[in-house]
């Protein structure tokens, strides 16, 4: 039997984001950011409700499902404003401008973002999620309506003025923390280390109390601080407690239930302080970040179980979220039906078990022991403060409760037969689950974070030696270069879905594909994927930059419908597009031996130098870019055929071992080098010794005698 005809269709049937189709039956007008939106609101005088989140969100489900399907709600919207619908992953540009409004306006931010604005677009009320009705001291959004439709309509000089006061206070305080400051770069370095100490948790490992978020990005910091700071006696325990606080980090978060044990890939966070409850969505920047900083811990420690959970990121993203021809979805949801035939989703319902479908599935005996080790119970394992709304009530989230060896002591078995049990269990598990209604896949291709998972791909597959995953960052690259350029290689776009390009690229889509394929080519040695790096190194400086104070805007400096200039610089779930451009701007300074790289990467971090000065650890991204401009002159220049045994043993040399300051180059004996060569002189002549492939250590392409044994190169490193 077929779904009955929807009772309301809107404008939004006609894109092609998943999160406006999800609106696409509202009984609200929705109509999709844009000139006629715009255009109507002027034309009938209207104030433009604009409601943005993305489809993966489990707030936004929630207020669609109590006020935008809600008839009387719906009709009001209708008759008194224009609504328009945001997806926050297409159209970054909109949500930061009126999300910096709600924060400044309110002190705190998320989504669903519910902002108000003028015909002119500039904001006179701003939140997050409002219930339907008023509720615990807070409005709720049938009432918010009627009091802004008054205001609107009674007193509206009072309303336009302080939009534009609010735009107006807005602009002159972001160009005011952007006024720069000289930066001393070890001593932002120490106190970025400070910061991350003091808030270490020394009991269950992360940098924060509940929430806690996995942010690859302080964990790579801290690797390179450790890395810095070993060799000297006087900071030797401080070198090792960065690589403790990194290594305990990663190891809690693969431990806990914001791991999926059963199908492999991170969740968004957990809603605790333990790492047990996750809050269940699964996004793919996440995925592509924490493969850099599990390949780093890996790098640091050779430790199998970081290599293992690096794999099982790889695993579960070309599982569930590959495009057949090679581009990354986005995310999936958090929310899905317990059963077929429910009418109404629940969060993590895909992920959770009860006691009884463990032992059913796994049988009584090894069900009991997979239930102690991984903390399930037959009253469910969710604290009720982790749990606010009763969902998980008698449900578990596995972690892993108990190490191997307490768990083989207290059921009287050897490890060896703990380890067979969980793995058969969680084999057991996973297809058992696979019949479960799946959570919804939001299958949009975003640039910026497939040039996330092209860098985490790269950097693991180099570390771990997996030249698979090489082939999915090439084809992943490959898939942005014919699908998401305007022309070949050119015209950025943002997103792609179904065969079609979204909006024209920010600059983040630029910063991170850049730095997506800088860790290419340093990992497969293909100059072609250096070649398109510095060419949309151009094309974002053409857009982005601020050619007379530095730092790059988020937006193109000719995008329509911008009441807000925002340079961003801090580094959250996403590296700003800011710290990543420092970052590829420093290494393509070496790369290609350019000195208006160098001094345009200096001139980002001295614009952010308050920021860095005060606050470095909101900016471990661009903190890594300032110690790489000041302390990394280091290149080394592989000379051969990179297919050769030879030189295949001088690359695993230096992709086995983290060199934060080094740029990695080959020089192939023909039309790459010959490229190369035009950019950076001193490449030009390096050539295999006597027949045999060669490495060239240089610091500042001042370079030590070409060695032609891994012996030799591990000695020039150590």
């Amino acid at each position: 039997m077929s779904d009955p005809a929807p009772k309301h269709t809107n404008a939004l049937i006609r894109e092609k984001s998943p999160y406006l189709l999800q609106h696409a039956h509202n009984p609200v007008n929705w109509l999709p950011w844009g000139d006629e939106a715009i255009a109507k609101a002027k034309a009938e005088d209207k104030p433009i409700f604009l409601s943005s989140g993305y489809s993966t969100c489990h707030w936004c489900h929630v207020m669609e499902r109590e006020s935008f399907e809600n008839e009387e709600i719906a009709a009001y919207i209708n008759e008194n404003f224009i609504a328009v619908k945001v997806d926050r992953e297409e159209r970054p540009d909109v949500d930061l401008t009126y999300m910096t409004y709600v924060q400044a306006a309110s002190g705190g931010g998320g989504w669903p973002m519910s902002v108000f604005l003028t015909p002119d677009l500039k904001p006179f009320f701003g939140g997050t999620y409002f219930p339907p009705e008023n509720a615990q001291g807070r409005i709720g959004f049938k009432n918010l309506l009627i009091e802004l439709h008054k205001a609107w309509t009674e007193d509206r000089e009072k309303v336009l003025a302080s939009s534009d006061r609010s735009i107006s206070k807005l602009q002159e305080y972001l160009d005011g923390e952007n006024t720069g400051g000289e930066v001393e770069v070890d001593a932002i370095v120490q106190k970025a280390y400070d910061d991350l100490a003091s808030n270490y948790d020394y009991h269950e490992a992360g940098f924060s109390s509940a929430p806690k978020f996995p942010r690859s990005s302080s964990i790579n910091l801290l690797l390179r601080i450790h890395h810095a700071w070993q060799k000297d006696e006087a900071r030797k325990s401080e070198a090792d407690w960065a690589a403790e606080m990194s290594v305990k980090t990663l190891r809690a978060m693969a431990n806990g239930g914001i791991w999926d044990h059963v199908g492999g890939g991170m969740h968004r966070y957990a809603v605790d302080g333990y790492w047990h409850i996750p809050h269940y969505e699964k996004m793919l920047y996440d995925q592509g970040q924490l493969l850099w900083a599990y390949a780093d811990g890996h790098l640091i420690t050779q430790s199998p179980f970081l290599a293992d959970v690096a794999r099982d990121i790889v695993t579960y993203v070309q599982r569930d979220m590959r495009h057949e021809k090679g581009g990354f979805f986005s995310a999936e949801d958090a929310d899905s039906y317990a059963q077929e035939g429910d009418d109404h989703k629940k969060e993590g319902a895909f992920y959770v078990w009860k006691a009884s479908e463990i032992d059913e599935i796994l049988g009584k005996e090894e069900g009991s022991i997979f239930r102690y080790s991984f903390g399930a119970r037959r009253d469910g394992n969710a604290r009720p403060e982790s749990d606010a709304h009763g969902e998980l009530t008698g449900l578990n989230t596995l972690f892993r409760a108990y190490s191997i060896k307490k768990t083989a002591e207290f059921f009287k078995k050897t490890p060896e037969e703990i380890l067979a049990i969980q793995a058969r269990g969680l084999k057991l598990l996973f297809e058992a689950r696979a019949k479960r209604p799946r959570p919804h896949l939001d299958d949009k291709v975003i640039t910026a974070w497939n040039g996330l998972m092209i860098s985490g791909l790269s950097r693991a597959g180099a570390a771990l030696g997996e030249t698979g995953f090489l082939k999915l960052a090439g084809e992943a690259a490959q898939f942005l270069h014919d699908e998401l350029c305007a022309t070949p290689g050119r015209d950025l776009h943002r997103s792609w879905r179904a065969g079609e390009r979204g909006p024209k690229g920010f600059a983040t889509d630029y910063a991170c594909l850049i730095h997506g394929l800088l860790d290419l080519y340093q990992a497969s040695f293909e100059v072609k994927w250096l070649q398109w790096a510095a060419s949309l190194q151009e094309e974002m400086d053409s857009l982005f930059l601020d050619k007379e104070n530095g730092g790059y805007y988020s937006v193109h400096t000719d995008m329509a419908h911008s009441v807000l200039r925002i340079k961003e610089d801090y580094d959250g779930a996403e590296p700003s597009p800011n710290s990543l451009a420092a970052l590829n701007l420093v290494r393509l300074a070496a790369m290609l031996d350019s000195k208006p790289y160098a001094d345009q990467a200096a001139k980002i971090i001295t614009l952010f130098g308050k920021t860095l000065q005060e606050s470095p650890s909101a900016v471990p991204v661009l903190v890594m870019a300032a110690d790489f401009l000041e302390h990394g002159k280091q290149q080394i220049v592989l000379a051969g055929d990179k297919t050769s045994p030879g030189f295949q043993a001088l690359a695993a040399v230096i992709h086995r071992r983290l060199l934060p300051h080094a740029v990695l180059l080959h020089a192939d004996g023909g039309a790459g080098q010959a490229w190369l060569g035009g950019k950076n002189e001193a490449v030009s002549s390096m050539a295999p010794v006597g027949g045999q492939a060669a490495a060239y250590v240089c610091q500042n392409y001042a370079c030590q005698a070409p060695v032609t044994t891994k012996e030799a190169l591990e000695k020039l490193l150590a």
